[in-house]
Formats: structure tokens, sequence, C-alpha cells
């Protein structure tokens, strides 16, 4: 291992006070060196992850993500197929260098991963090759990948399913359609249901489902048509989204839509901050759930944080609107808030009452976190307001205690292709990073980056020396 050697991203001014007090900002912000590996394609020109709400990354450093194949869509004419990029999209499962194919169950179309856990089971979603009659959606089955091998999940007995994550004993959890008209059905799905994790609308009723050992079990509702699970613990408590009742609010036109706790074969309401709407991001092994609700009049939503008696609003940053997307064990919960004014917003992390402004890098104007590990490390997407990142002028963005957020692109040396990581959607126990970005040719590449710390010694291109943000 390389001696370890100072460098000063940021410019000192002469001032003598500033440099009187140098040697203390130095020992608050220190980060390591990364290495950056392009994951490349199946063959075709893009491959990317999802956020929010999808876990992509386990603590084994085996990543998951979607990757174009050099083969045509099948669906390539269906204006429908949200896969739809003219190449036949797979999941991808890569450890250690070593890539294997999430394949469609029989007949093989496009797959989509939302979730991996340490044991290495892939949740998400794939094609069954049919068109849902009465939606022209492509039909969809909820699948689980075990090191590539395709499981399907199976539906309520309606047309499509999607699971949205797995835990480490084999328990996944999502959304089913089953064979009952739904009047909700279009709105259920515009409101909470795409992408977290159902990706197309049905015309039937959608409800969370436990899938265990071969058997998918209805969780039902709080009452209304529809529900759905976004989130299980490794205790098997799940939580998610579901109607209260069949009378539409005039100000949402939607019922009435509570976050819910599963637990011991009974749905529990977890209330609101005082709106009609709310639903969970995630859980943790204590059985803590944040999320998002609204307030009186449904017209502003903040984060919150049901500690296992009472929904906690987390509050903003100042302006009126606040999202959470991930928490860890210790109760830490990450996401995007308003500044005051609300015409922006920043990342956030809160944790024992307060909320800490993550700022954003170069100097954009927007950021929003995705990840968040044990150690609490956060990455996410910083940008131009309204994208926050993602795309040819976001980049991501990494923060630890006590700040401020780096650019990643800063941590390691250009990457010969050009590829530049325009976000970051996850980060495990081990402080690698899975990010995605832009090629100078448009197309969009899944990239992974490894720290050079103690845990990864004799990494090749690894430079060990450190690396020291100034907060300023």
């Amino acid at each position: 291992m390389k001696h370890k050697r100072h460098k000063t991203v940021a410019v000192l001014t002469a001032f003598p006070l500033l440099w009187a007090v140098v040697p203390a900002l130095y020992a608050q912000a220190t980060y390591h060196h990364y290495v950056a590996i392009d994951l490349w394609t199946r063959g075709g020109p893009n491959s990317a992850g999802c956020v929010p709400d999808c876990r992509l990354l386990n603590n084994q450093g085996t990543a998951t993500f979607n990757s174009d194949t050099a083969k045509p869509d099948p669906f390539g004419s269906n204006p429908n197929d949200v896969f739809n990029d003219g190449n036949l999209v797979l999941g991808e499962y890569r450890q250690n260098g070593i890539s294997i194919p999430l394949v469609s169950p029989p007949p093989g179309y496009n797959s989509y991963p939302e979730w991996i856990s340490d044991t290495g089971l892939v949740a998400g979603l794939a094609e069954n090759g049919k068109i849902d009659p009465t939606t022209t959606y492509p039909e969809t089955v909820a699948t689980l990948w075990l090191f590539g091998f395709p499981v399907a999940l199976g539906t309520l007995g309606g047309t499509s399913s999607s699971a949205g994550a797995v835990n480490n004993i084999g328990q996944a959890i999502g959304g089913a359609a089953n064979q009952v008209t739904d009047p909700f059905a279009s709105a259920f799905y515009n409101y909470y249901a795409y992408g977290s994790p159902m990706w197309w609308p049905v015309s039937t009723e959608t409800h969370a489902f436990l899938w265990q050992a071969g058997v998918i079990k209805d969780l039902g509702t709080l009452g209304g048509t529809d529900s759905l699970a976004l989130a299980i613990n490794q205790g098997g408590q799940v939580a998610g989204v579901s109607l209260l009742n069949t009378a539409t609010n005039p100000d949402t036109g939607l019922p009435a839509a509570h976050p819910f706790l599963w637990e011991n074969g009974k749905m529990q309401d977890l209330g609101t901050l005082g709106g009609t709407m709310g639903q969970a991001a995630a859980i943790n092994d204590s059985g803590q759930v944040t999320g998002i609700s609204t307030l009186a009049g449904d017209q502003t939503t903040h984060p919150f944080l049901w500690d296992g008696h009472q929904m906690i609003d987390l509050k903003t940053l100042g302006g009126d609107n606040g999202s959470a997307i991930w928490m860890n064990n210790a109760g830490q919960v990450v996401g995007s808030a308003d500044l005051p004014g609300s015409q922006v917003s920043h990342a956030f992390l809160w944790q024992n009452g307060k909320m800490t402004d993550l700022g954003t890098v170069d100097g954009d104007p927007c950021s929003s976190a995705f990840g968040l590990n044990s150690k609490g490390q956060v990455v996410g997407d910083s940008g131009p307001n309204g994208t926050c990142g993602g795309g040819a002028k976001g980049h991501a963005f990494l923060w630890q205690a006590p700040g401020p957020a780096v650019d990643v692109a800063r941590l390691f040396p250009a990457l010969s292709s050009g590829l530049h990581p325009g976000g970051a959607c996850c980060i495990n126990d081990r402080g690698e990073i899975l990010a995605s970005g832009p090629l100078p040719n448009g197309d969009h590449h899944a990239m992974l980056l490894i720290p050079c710390d103690q845990n990864h010694p004799n990494i090749k291109g690894c430079d060990y020396s450190l690396v020291q943000v100034l907060p300023f």
C-alpha cells in the first residue's frame, strides 16, 4: 500500500486568519480516492440502474442493473413499452468482473431488477410476452433471480405483477393484479405505482403481496381497492401504501391513501401528518418506517419517520416540501427537501431530530440523496434545478460527516471512454458506489466505484492517498 499523503480540492487564499484555521478544517473532511469501473452493456448502447427506492448493490459488492443487448426489442413497435429504445433490455448481475444476464422466464423478453439481497437474490419484473388486452401495455410477472436463474412469482389472478424488494431469507414483496375491475386502477398507478415498483397500469385491483417458498400471499388493503408493498426488512415486516376507501377526495382525485406496516398477518394504518395522502419508502430492521405524507389540505408534502409508536414530521430545509428516500438501521434518513422560497431543493440527512443540508457540488443549485449506508455515508445526484443530476449536466456526489459533499468524479482519474458519473443510486457498507452517467456520444452506462481504503488493499490502479475537501 502506498504511503498516505494529502491532496487539497480547494484553493487557499493568503489571509493569515484562514491559514490559522486550515488544520482544523483539514481534520473535518477527508475522503478516499476511488477506482471507477465502466460496467458497459450486453451489446447495446445503454446500461443504467434505477432511482429512487431501489437497492442495486449489496454488501458483498455485487451490482445489478439494466443493460441493452444487441437484439431488437420484441415490443419495439409498441409505444406503450417503456423499455422501448429499440433493444432488448436485460437485467445484469455483476460480481468480481463476472457478468450473468437476468433473463426473463420463457419466452425471454425484457427484464428489470429492483433489489438485490446480501445473499445474492434479485427481485424485479420481466415481460411474459403478452399484451394486456384492456390496457395494450405488455404484461409483466414478478420475478426472483438466484445467480441468474429466473423464478416467476405469479400474480393474484390478474395480468401483471412486479417484485420491488427481497430480504436475505428469500421473502419477496411487491404488487400484483387480481381479477376485480377497479375504477381507481389508472389513478393509483399514476399517483403511487409508477416505478415503485409497478411499471405498467392494469385495469383491475393491485394488491400488496408477500411471496415465500413458492406461495404468493395477498396482504389485502386498509379498506380501499388498491395497495402496494414497497419495502421489507430482515424480520419479514412489510411497509407500503394502501387506499382507505372508495370516497374520492376532491383535492387529489383519489380516495385517501395511508402508509402501512404489515406484520404477523395484520396491516396497520400508520396515519399521516394531517393530510389524506402518504406512503412508505423504506423500513429498517427495527421496524422504523420512513416515507412521505401530505399535510392538512394536501398542498404540501413532508418526510416522516414512524418510530414504532408515532409518526414524526421530519420537516424541511425551510421550504414547503420534502421527501424521504432511504434509511439505515441507525434510524438515519436521507432524501431531498426545499430551501426557503421552495425554488430549489437539497439533499438532506436527518438524525436525532436534526435535518442537515448536504448541499450540492460544482455550483449546482439542486441535489437529492438516494443512498445511505450503515456508516452514514450518503450518495445521490446534484445538478441543474429541476433535474438534480443523472444527465449530461449532472454530478454524482458522496457526503460523509461532517461534509462537505464531493463530486465523485474528483476522486478517480478520468476514464478513457469519457464516462462521467451523472448520478449515484447506491452505496454499500464497504463504501462501494453504484453510479451511472453519460458518454460523450450521448449513450449512458452504469459504473461501479471502489474506494482505495484498508478494506480494498492491492486494487490495481488505486491511489491510497487521501483527498481533503475544504468546507468553503
